[in-house]
């Protein structure tokens, strides 16, 4: 579904110049804003359009895609928490060209948003903003900027609320950005910060409620925590794409790469691990709209899996490029350099695997008692079924009915025994934990991460069975997920070398993608 053509500009050479020099991408993202894509990023926009443009942006350069999609993280919160009048206002900004950020993390306290120190008290007419936040993508270039902040007891997830900050209207000594961090990847992205100093903002900057700024931000995160899978996947094609052509002309011991088992198996391995991601990306974007009391738990499971996934995959892409995989001045190293950081922001790993466990009980309940929403779950996995607009008042900080895609697996006809046997045995292992607070016991991140492996070969599944996909392609899928050889993903390579594109929505969907 590609409703917005890339700047013919936006190359991979001029990228790789840009990062050389550690320069933000302007012009390119002004281009973006040129073409529309500021579009994408408003309220009732489908999710899958959005997920697209942000996986042909990321295919070209995940600086450019990083640096423009911001707007979108920055303004969901709005969309989901705010009033008409504040989604109104901030929609028009976000049409004229506005950039906007979020100002979550601190310096001292990374991804525990509950001891924040950045503080707004009430004052006449307003509230007076204080304190640091850092580690913020355009916190400099923004216009706008969606602060999370302290307005009742530190530690207490009702004591913080959300705030839109135009810093155009802030008096001139009452915020600072701070400098420009020096990054392994994204090079050229303001990943920086902001300091404000008694910057007085009015009463309607408060999005939503006093006290609810966590519950907000945290169903908004929902939505973009799922939309980072298309990053991965953008950077993953690009990866593949990169080395499959170095592949297929560098011979060795008098063969192409390409035909060496090895290569082979790697470059196939890695194609396959690209249709699974793209299974899991885009049934859990399209369960943005029609499972949306889920979405806590499959954004986590999205947010954790796909990454990990595409991580592994790069690694082995590596070994098959050998030493000019480290080549500072080409685009793999790049792609390398910047993918390492999809799985830190909008919740990292532990966060997301944590999420997983304190939703065990229902999880095992709803397993238990076979609740699946039909409906949802069939617009979600088939293709080319319509979607409802997203209901933002859906959104749940918890999955009460558990995860319809693989409570599924034990009422459907089309799982293989094996996998409802696989799904079994962990909802039992599941079952034996009670919740204990905050911590989480290490070993039940390994139960998390079976979970997330179970949601994905259930996606494969379900994709399978209600889009007439071959068998091949499901068989090959299911290896993959669970780590085990079949000549079928060598299979399937082979119709990609012959001009395939890496990607199983062609001919599924109406999209171009």
């Amino acid at each position: 579904m590609r409703d917005l053509e890339l700047p013919p500009e936006l190359t991979v050479e001029h990228c790789l110049e840009l990062d050389a020099r550690e320069e933000f991408p302007d012009a390119l993202c002004d281009s973006l804003t040129d073409l529309g894509a500021e579009r994408l990023y408003l309220p009732g926009v489908p999710a899958e359009r959005l997920l697209a443009m942000i996986r042909d942006l990321a295919g070209r350069d995940f600086t450019v895609a990083l640096a423009h999609c911001k707007t979108y993280l920055g303004s969901v919160a709005t969309w989901v928490g705010g009033s008409p009048a504040q989604v109104a206002g901030l929609a028009a900004k976000v049409s004229g060209g506005a950039v906007v950020s979020l100002a979550l993390t601190e310096r001292d306290h990374g991804s525990d948003a509950l001891a924040g120190d950045v503080t707004a008290t009430p004052v006449p007419g307003g509230y007076r903003v204080d304190g640091e936040k850092w580690l913020i993508n355009n916190a400099t270039r923004a216009d706008v900027v969606c602060v999370l902040a302290r307005t009742g007891n530190k530690g207490d997830a009702r004591g913080f609320s959300l705030f839109l900050v135009d810093k155009h209207s802030l008096p001139a000594g009452t915020y600072r950005c701070l400098p420009k961090v020096a990054t392994h990847g994204v090079r050229g992205a303001d990943i920086s910060g902001i300091r404000f100093t008694g910057a007085v903002v009015p009463a309607d900057a408060m999005i939503g409620e006093p006290g609810r700024g966590l519950e907000i931000l945290l169903k908004g995160l929902q939505i973009t925590r799922t939309l980072c899978g298309g990053m991965s996947l953008g950077m993953g094609e690009h990866a593949l794409r990169t080395v499959l052509e170095f592949a297929e002309n560098h011979r060795m011991y008098g063969r192409r790469l390409a035909d060496l088992p090895l290569a082979t198996r790697a470059l196939a391995d890695s194609y396959v691990d690209l249709l699974v991601a793209e299974a899991v990306t885009v049934v859990s974007t399209r369960s943005i709209h029609s499972l949306t009391g889920e979405q806590s738990l499959i954004s986590a499971i999205v947010k954790y899996y796909v990454p990990t996934l595409i991580d592994r995959t790069i690694q082995r892409l590596a070994k098959v490029l050998g030493a000019r995989a480290l080549l500072m001045d080409g685009p793999f190293q790049k792609i390398w350099r910047d993918h390492a950081i999809v799985g830190v922001f909008d919740g990292n790993t532990w966060v997301n695997l944590s999420t997983l466990v304190n939703q065990f009980p229902a999880l095992t309940r709803g397993y238990r008692d076979a609740r699946v929403d039909q409906e949802g779950l069939a617009a979600a996995t088939g293709l080319k079924q319509p979607l409802p607009p997203l209901d933002p008042g859906r959104l749940s900080l918890a999955a009460r009915d558990g995860c319809s895609l693989v409570q599924s697996l034990a009422v459907s006809p089309d799982a293989p025994e094996e996998l409802r046997d696989r799904a079994d045995r962990l909802h039992r292992s599941m079952a034996e934990w009670r919740p204990r607070g905050r911590e989480v016991p290490p070993e039940l991140f390994g139960l998390a991460r079976d979970y997330a492996q179970l949601y994905a070969a259930a996606a494969c599944v379900r994709v399978w069975a209600d889009n007439a996909l071959d068998d091949v392609w499901l068989r090959a899928c299911l290896a993959r997920v669970f780590g085990r050889p079949d000549e079928a993903t060598e299979h399937l390579l082979d119709l990609t070398r012959r001009g395939r594109p890496f990607s199983f929505l062609r001919g599924v969907t109406d999209h171009d993608t």
